[in-house]
């Protein structure tokens, strides 16, 4: 089993998501907590395997909570979306990082992928190869599909990370000196898997312009 420390300032939400964890298999909810000391006190005392954890807290920032862990994993629960605030969560040890509101849906995700990567670490031996790292860090590409080549795909996937902000589909192409048309199938396939998302601008008439902006 999978023991979780559920630390959250909202008794309610604490519960609902405890609840949520319960219902997984391979998962026991040990604690569930509302302050920062109290979640530093639970780990001492439970000894979980994962936190889901706040920043919003009374008493400490989640993030000061995350930087004071050691050996247990952190997946990061708050709705706090300002770019510093989830580098500093990255850069800090969390294994990932979930936006409130949330679906139970995206939770069981995080949650599965968590397994998915303890059962990948049980399993090799002393030393691993670049596969199984690959593996371990989610570094793994989804296919990609036909008629689009991994080459250029990152490209654009560079291309839009680097832009800082969105782009439409005419820009992108402009800058990785594509056609609109390919540069927008990219686009595309970067939003189907999770690494952009569509942002539609309305101006003042007319289809709304689609823009497309790095989330990596």
């Amino acid at each position: 089993m999978i023991k979780v420390l559920v630390v959250d300032d909202d008794f309610m939400v604490a519960r609902i998501h405890s609840g949520y964890v319960a219902r997984m298999p391979g998962f026991e909810v040990v604690a569930a907590v509302h302050t920062g000391n109290d979640a530093l006190e639970a780990v001492r005392r439970f000894r979980p395997d994962l936190v889901l954890l706040d920043i919003y807290l009374p008493d400490l920032s989640g993030l000061d909570v995350l930087k004071a862990l050691n050996d247990v994993d952190v997946l990061m629960i708050s709705a706090a979306r300002d770019l510093p605030t989830v580098r500093e969560a990255m850069r800090s040890g969390a294994v990932n990082y979930l936006i409130k509101p949330f679906t139970a849906a995206a939770l069981t995700e995080r949650l599965e992928q968590y397994a998915t990567s303890r059962r990948r670490l049980t399993s090799l031996g002393p030393e691993v190869g670049q596969d199984e790292v690959d593996r371990l860090f989610g570094a793994l590409k989804t296919p990609l599909p036909k008629g689009l080549s991994s080459a250029t795909c990152e490209l654009v996937a560079e291309t839009l990370r680097a832009a800082g902000g969105d782009l439409s589909a005419a820009e992108a192409a402009a800058l990785a000196g594509l056609s609109r048309v390919s540069a927008r199938r990219y686009l595309e396939h970067l939003c189907a898997v999770g690494k952009a998302e569509l942002r539609p601008r309305y101006g003042t008439a007319g289809r709304p312009e689609h823009r497309y902006r790095w989330i990596g």
